[in-house]
């Protein structure tokens, strides 16, 4: 399954234990968006909660332990 380049971005950061707003504000967007932008990733990726996107993120290689 193809994620955009701005949901892998919203990932990496979920990776990271952000909050919502704290990825909001380091990506100069609203934190409705990232709402926005996590359904999808869930819903893409068949992911129940954020701890299963990340696990599945590095399943899939949109994440890796270097950066």
């Amino acid at each position: 399954m193809m994620i955009t380049q701005r949901e892998q971005q919203v990932l990496q950061h979920i990776s990271f234990g952000l909050t919502d707003k704290e990825i909001a504000n380091r990506l100069y967007i609203s934190s409705h968006t990232i709402i926005s932008h996590k359904k999808n990733l869930r819903e893409k990726l068949s992911a129940a909660n954020a701890p299963e996107l990340v696990r599945i993120g590095f399943q899939l290689g949109y994440l890796s332990l270097s950066e």
